[in-house]
């Protein structure tokens, strides 16, 4: 086995630039960077455990309803269908009243005196309207 070859000895004139580069900066400057930097890092782990706890946190809560906001939705999506299904067919049956009275109207125009037919018809809801 080969003995590894000894590190060679720094020069002199890498030793000097090595001592002026400790020399532009003072050493205690250094130490108070040094100190900051120790504190941001303790702040952001102290951060991070507090976001871990809280994404734990979340994702045992959203365990917990996930099920109730998917039953929910498929009551509200069933009564949606509904609501439409009970929209078609009251605006069908409207449609057919409007009709049948003009028919009436137009085969018996003594039966409805002048006016009448148009506030009976006004007296009916407007279903395609947004309700205030």
């Amino acid at each position: 086995m080969e003995e590894p070859l000894p590190k060679p000895a720094p020069s002199a004139a890498a030793e000097e630039v090595a001592e002026r580069f400790r020399s532009l900066v003072d050493p205690d400057d250094v130490a108070s960077i040094r100190q900051t930097q120790h504190l941001i890092m303790g702040r952001l782990q102290d951060s991070n455990a507090v976001l871990t706890h809280f994404n734990e946190y979340s994702e045992r809560c959203f365990v917990e309803v996930s099920g109730d906001f998917a039953s929910k939705t498929r009551l509200l999506k069933s009564m949606k269908a509904d609501l439409d299904h009970i929209f078609t067919k009251l605006s069908l049956f409207f449609s057919c009243c409007r009709e049948m009275k003009a028919r009436l109207a137009a085969t018996y125009p003594d039966a409805f005196p002048n006016g009448a037919m148009s506030k009976t018809m006004d007296q009916r809801p407007d279903l395609e309207s947004p309700l205030d």
